[in-house]
């Protein structure tokens, strides 16, 4: 384990949340409106983890031709529409993630959230869910201009307004772009199993692969110390 760790940064879509019933639905509104076929759930879970932008470029490379750039930035545009005033009307955490952020909090970690989603939309998220009270800071898509994960920056910002060096943290997430991030700024990373990675969670190479919510909190003694 870290010496002294005092921050776990989570991902958001696919670690805390299970989000891709709602990303879903915007997607499929935007296609429809667009003349496209509707994508199925299945589709849309391999799309998650770049951001909004990338979700849009996915969906029309998946029902036809991509779009000029201009009409991709539009079209992200429009599916924020869609999405943010429902962004967590079907999204659900996932099993044992409150009990799990309240049990770290009450024994002292300091907790965070960095996601390629954008801010406005995971804030929707979080206070709907009741996720919001359990952090100290959350770092959006758009947070910090062109900076995105795999970015570490992205990770270290979060750390940056803790106030807490790497070596004091630690990154849950669910695919290549967070194990990424966390390499990136020499921070461990325990990947969710249960997420939305794209084959074995194994395959990602983080320090350490969770089961359940249940298993985290046991599962830091067993990181790599620095």
């Amino acid at each position: 384990m870290p010496k002294s760790l005092k921050a776990v940064l989570f991902d958001l879509d696919g670690t805390l949340v299970d989000s891709a019933p709602d990303l879903h639905v915007a997607a499929n509104l935007l296609m429809v409106e667009n003349d496209r076929r509707e994508l199925s759930l299945p589709e849309i879970i391999k799309m998650i983890g770049d951001g909004v932008p990338k979700l849009v470029e996915r969906s029309f490379a998946a029902t036809g031709d991509v779009p000029d750039t201009d009409t991709l930035a539009a079209a992200s545009k429009r599916y924020l529409e869609f999405y943010e005033p429902h962004a967590a009307d079907l999204s659900t955490p996932f099993p044992g993630a409150i009990a799990c952020l309240e049990r770290l909090k009450s024994a002292g970690y300091t907790l965070a959230v960095c996601t390629n989603k954008p801010y406005d939309a995971t804030m929707e998220m979080l206070a709907t869910l009741d996720l919001d009270e359990h952090l100290s800071v959350v770092i959006g898509g758009d947070t910090l201009p062109g900076i995105k994960k795999p970015d570490p920056r992205h990770l270290l910002a979060a750390l940056e307004k803790l106030d807490i060096g790497v070596d004091a943290a630690v990154m849950i997430g669910d695919n290549a772009n967070d194990v990424n991030a966390a390499k990136g700024a020499d921070i461990p990373v325990i990947v969710c199993r249960f997420g939305y990675t794209n084959g074995p969670a194994e395959d990602l190479d983080g320090d350490l692969v969770i089961d359940h919510f249940d298993d985290l909190p046991n599962a830091f003694a067993e990181l790599p110390t620095g």
